[in-house]
């Protein structure tokens, strides 16, 4: 019986060996699938990725378009600023003549370069004599004496401030009481 249960033994361990075998190749069979389906989901994260990388490529290229058309003139209305201002100081003095012809007709030039000015995108910083200061609007040139209703407050408007849209492209120079 001993040479029997040696031959069951050795029958046993040949039946286990060719399980091993089947489930080997089956194994490997499902690690190759297994292979594929991990290489595919990687392919399919790269794919969204460079989706979502391309996507916020357009939108920011769009938005840096859209801001770039509202501001395109901004160097020419900055340059235009002085002149505007060399304008109005000039207002303030011809109004004081008497030659009521020469008023009107400088009074129609300063507001036809006023409105041009308006029309593409030019507005005035709105700000005047009694307001709070805010460092973020304005720009202090200097503080003087002041009593305590006009302490950090503005006291004067030394020259005006104009903004392009909702950027302030010269900030209004100002003096604040002490």
């Amino acid at each position: 019986m001993s040479q029997e249960n040696t031959e069951n033994m050795e029958n046993e361990t040949m039946q286990n060996e060719n399980v091993s075998e089947n489930q080997e190749v089956t194994n490997s069979e499902l690690t190759a699938e297994e292979q594929l389906q991990e290489d595919l989901a990687k392919e399919k994260d790269k794919f969204l990725r460079l989706f979502a990388e391309f996507e916020n490529y357009k939108k920011r290229t769009s938005k840096e378009r859209v801001e770039l058309f509202k501001t395109a003139g901004q160097e020419v209305l900055q340059a235009m600023l002085p002149v505007m201002d060399d304008f109005d100081r000039a207002m303030a003095q011809i109004s004081k003549s008497e030659d009521e012809a020469l008023v009107k007709g400088v009074e129609l030039i300063h507001e036809k370069l006023k409105s041009t000015l308006i029309s593409k995108g030019l507005e005035e910083v709105e700000i005047k004599s009694g307001d709070d200061f805010n460092a973020d609007f304005a720009e202090a040139i200097t503080q003087i004496p002041a009593g305590d209703d006009m302490k950090g407050k503005i006291v004067d408007v030394v020259e005006k401030g104009y903004k392009l849209g909702d950027k302030i492209i010269r900030f209004p120079k100002v003096v604040i009481g002490a």
